[in-house]
């Protein structure tokens, strides 16, 4: 295990061989993972990820604003179904028990009444059916676990573009903040089987996305910058 780090301001990624899958998942549960690690101070995000745990720093204010305007575009944008409101939340904990995975994505949408039942259940998180779509703002630190494999590579571990498309979350919004990227890309079509998502398009940084049914959002992206170099 790594020594206790007094600032977390990169990834951490911790190999616990000792402690079953089970174990490990019912830790996370209790919320005892991050007492396990020692680690220095809350406001950090702590994930089962491809069989191990996964902690990274808090988001920069960059990452911040991104999401901000994410989530205005919902909640100011007239909804064209009003039976069916969308609505964005941030920080939740979005967990299949069954596979004893883990999740927090920066951000979920969701149908409003099904956020609402959550919410009044008092529970732990979200499971994948609930979820219309997630969102995903890399870092520097992290952001192989949020784009897709390169050069047609299987993962020996799924990361958690495989990972949504394997519980077959219907849309995956990706920004990417890479110096050479600077582009936002909407995934969709899950395939279980492959762990893949089968359908994608992209707007680069500065136009404007359409996202489109079941959601006719529109999401101004003129101030998004990438990261520093």
């Amino acid at each position: 295990m790594r020594e206790r780090s007094q600032n977390v301001a990169e990834t951490l990624v911790f190999n616990l061989d000792d402690l079953s899958d089970n174990t490990l998942w019912d830790m996370w549960v209790r919320g005892e993972v991050e007492d396990l690690l020692d680690l220095p101070y809350e406001g950090i995000r702590v994930e089962i990820i491809g069989g191990q745990i996964v902690v990274s720093p808090a988001p920069t204010v960059a990452h911040a604003v991104i999401l901000t305007d994410i989530s205005t575009a919902f909640t100011t944008a007239p909804s064209r179904d009003r039976d069916v409101p969308w609505v964005p939340t941030q920080v939740v904990n979005l967990w299949r028990e069954t596979a004893g995975k883990s999740a927090i994505p920066d951000l979920v949408v969701l149908a409003a009444d099904v956020l609402e039942a959550a919410a009044n259940a008092d529970a732990f998180g979200l499971s994948p059916d609930e979820v219309e779509m997630v969102v995903e703002v890399t870092s520097p630190s992290n952001s192989e676990q949020d784009r897709p494999p390169t050069g047609g590579r299987r993962l020996a571990e799924p990361n958690k573009w495989s990972r949504y498309a394997q519980v077959e979350i219907p849309y995956y919004l990706l920004v990417d903040r890479s110096p050479k990227e600077a582009k936002t890309t909407l995934y969709c079509i899950p395939d279980r089987s492959t762990g893949a998502y089968l359908h994608r398009e992209s707007w680069e940084f500065g136009e404007t996305i359409q996202l489109p049914e079941p959601f006719n959002v529109e999401i101004e992206t003129r101030h998004w910058q990438p990261w520093k170099k």
